[in-house]
C-alpha cells in the first residue's frame, strides 16, 4: 500500500521546541499517570519519561487543586 497517496497533508507547528506535522519526523510523546497534586510523583515520572526519550509530555489537570499544584512546582523550577 502506498501511504503517500492516503496521507493527509498537514501544516507544521511546534510544541515547545518540537516540530509536529508537515514533514517533521515523528515525535515521541506520552502522558503522566500520576495524580498531578502529588508533586514528587509527577516530577519523577516526567524525568523518567524524559530519560526514555519522550519529547512531549502531557499532564492531566482535572481540577483547581491540581492546577494550583502544577503552578506551584512549575514556578519553583522543578517542572
Amino acid at each position: 500500500m502506498d501511504y503517500n497517496k492516503i496521507r493527509r497533508k498537514t501544516r507544521q507547528i511546534t510544541v515547545g521546541d518540537v516540530p509536529v506535522g508537515g514533514h517533521a519526523p515523528v515525535s515521541i510523546q506520552s502522558m503522566t499517570k500520576t495524580d498531578t497534586r502529588d508533586e514528587a510523583a509527577t516530577i519523577a515520572q516526567i524525568k523518567k519519561l524524559e530519560t526514555a526519550g519522550c519529547e512531549i509530555i502531557r499532564i492531566a489537570v482535572p481540577d483547581e487543586e491540581a492546577a494550583e499544584a502544577l503552578m506551584a512546582f512549575s514556578q519553583c523550577g522543578s517542572g
